[in-house]
Formats: structure tokens, sequence, C-alpha cells
């Protein structure tokens, strides 16, 4: 076989493989898969957001982040198969968030080079979520607490040359982050992303509203938890980096006193809620080339309205 024949060979069975890997990436299973990761985000943020109104309120001894949420669950056999339902929900996102690193997100700005790059960093983020989940639910051991997590890491890094320096970095990107989140959630960048054709006037405009309030807390909770990362790095003081918890509590210690938490925790709850119609209307495959989007969901045919 000569050179050029086996180079188009090549080229050919290269196609042919993208083409099977984009088909898979917007089959009907990975649409499903998509829509139970959100769900999966959206459950945890309710109980995350329904510890913190406890913690507000000086009535919860569980931890406001991903460890008390499995905690919470954990304590009764209904809590055990959510904790399954979880998993497999959270690795459906790894799966997702995969796909639209390899071949573009649904929406006008799914191929630009920032839209993949940041899609790989959800893959890692959620995977590292996934397999806490796992754990807990086999029995082998939950995660740690965010605190934890924050300080464990922040020490390691700072152990280094220059570690000072890039925690300082990684916190302000996190709190430049939660501003960006929080600012799209405000201009309802979001709505983008949803198939807003299949909804009730009434339904938009209560998706709309879950939406900026839930993705503002959000934003708020990141710029929070930056701030305390730049504040270790310069005082040297790896303890003061705190994860979501520590971050929420702080909150309750302002001159607003619990009101300030309270706002906040509602604020999660509503970006759960908000999450969970995501899994219901966000388009999640990515867009064929030369195509317009269009993305059928759970039931093309029986469209469900809010009354």
């Amino acid at each position: 076989m000569s050179t050029s024949a086996a180079r188009r060979r090549g080229r050919k069975a290269a196609s042919s493989s993208r083409s099977a890997g984009r088909q898979a990436a917007r089959s009907p299973a990975l649409r499903w898969l998509a829509r139970a990761g959100l769900a999966a985000r959206g459950g945890l943020y309710l109980i995350i957001g329904w510890i913190a109104i406890e913690v507000a309120f000086g009535r919860s001894g569980n931890q406001a982040d991903q460890t008390g949420a499995l905690h919470l669950l954990g304590r009764n056999p209904a809590g055990e198969i959510a904790l399954w339902l979880l998993a497999v929900g959270f690795a459906g996102m790894c799966l997702w968030r995969l796909t639209e690193a390899v071949y573009g997100a649904s929406g006008p700005d799914g191929d630009k080079a920032t839209t993949r790059l940041a899609a790989v960093g959800k893959v890692l983020v959620y995977g590292f979520i996934t397999y806490g989940v796992l754990k807990y639910a086999i029995g082998v051991g939950g995660p740690k607490s965010s605190d934890q997590q924050s300080v464990d890491l922040t020490a390691k890094a700072m152990s280094h040359p220059g570690g000072r320096v890039a925690v300082v970095i990684v916190g302000v990107a996190l709190a430049a982050g939660g501003l960006a989140l929080a600012w799209s959630a405000l201009r309802e960048h979001f709505l983008k992303k949803l198939d807003t054709g299949r909804m009730s006037p009434r339904t938009e405009s209560v998706v709309t509203w879950l939406g900026r309030i839930g993705g503002t807390a959000r934003g708020a909770v990141f710029v929070t938890t930056g701030v305390f990362l730049v504040i270790a790095a310069v005082d040297a003081r790896p303890q003061q980096a705190k994860g979501l918890d520590s971050a929420l509590r702080t909150l309750a210690r302002t001159p607003l006193g619990p009101w300030l938490l309270l706002v906040v925790a509602v604020g999660l709850i509503m970006f759960g809620a908000f999450s969970c119609c995501e899994a219901r209307w966000r388009l999640v495959q990515p867009k064929s080339a030369g195509q317009p989007q269009s993305d059928p969901g759970p039931s093309q045919e029986s469209e469900v309205r809010l009354a």
C-alpha cells in the first residue's frame, strides 16, 4: 500500500471516528445523562441551601456543603437510593461536559475555545464530586468537608516556592468567576441556553427569576470563598482558607447577622430549583455543522406547561 493511500485511509478512519463520536454526543442516552446531571446538581443545592437556613437559625450541626448534604441523605434507606441517583447524575454530567469539550456546546458560543476549556474544568470538578459521592454510597468513606479540603490544598500549595502567589491567583480567579456568574445571572444570559419556546409565559417568568436570584447567590458564595483564599495567602495562614460551609457561616457574622446568610441560603435553594428546571428545558446537545440548534428534550410530543 502506498504512503498516500495509507494517509487517505487514516484520514477516512479519523473522520468516521469523529462522526461516530458526534452522533453519540447527540444521542438520546447522552441527553438523558445530561439532564440527570443537572437534576443531581439541583438536588444537591436544594439540600445545601436547606442546611444553610438551619445554620442561620442555629438549628443545624450539619455542614452546609457537599459532605453535609451526603451525610444528611445517608441517614435513612431512601437517602441511600438518592445517593446512587446522585452518583449516576454527576457521572452523566461528566460525560456531557466531556462531549462539550470535544465537540462544542449548544448555543452560539459553543465552539469557542474558552467554552471548550471551561467544559474541561467542569469535567474535573464534577469528576471529583462523582468520586466522592460514589465512595460515600458504597460505604468506603465520604469526601472531606469543603473547609478541610480548602485548608489542605492551600497549605500544600503554599509549601512550594511561589505557592502563595499561585493561591492568590486562584483566589482572584475564583472571586472573578463568582462576579461573572452573578453578572451573567442578573443579565439573564442563561436564557440563551434554555428552550424557552417550549415554556408558557408564566413558566418562563418563574424560571427567569429562579435563575437570576439563584445564580447571583451562587456567584456571591464563589466571591466569598475566593476572597478568603487571597487573605490566607497574603497572611501566610492556610487555615484562613474557607470552603463552602465556612464561607456561608461567615455571612452570619457580618453586621447584618444571620439575615444575610438566610438570604443567600434561599438564593441557593432557588438555584437548585433553577437547575432542576434546566434538567427539563436546557439545550444539551452540540449543534451539527450547518444545522440550527434543536433539542427535542425528554418529551417532544407532549409539552408540559405550568399553570
